[in-house]
């Protein structure tokens, strides 16, 4: 995960599926910006699901 910027979930999740990460990213924010669902709830649930890091 070379571009882990704050939790690294976006970058984990574009490795994951094959996707751009800075579309995940304006995903997010978007999301977040508009009150669409609760994207901060969701962040930080995945925070807690994905795997750590081993270095």
């Amino acid at each position: 995960m070379s571009q882990k910027k704050i939790l690294g979930v976006c970058s984990w999740l574009s490795e994951k599926f094959d996707l751009d990460v800075l579309g995940i990213r304006i995903l997010f924010i978007v999301t977040a910006v508009l009150g669409l669902g609760s994207p901060i709830l969701i962040y930080i649930i995945l925070f807690l699901l994905k795997p750590k890091d081993t270095k």
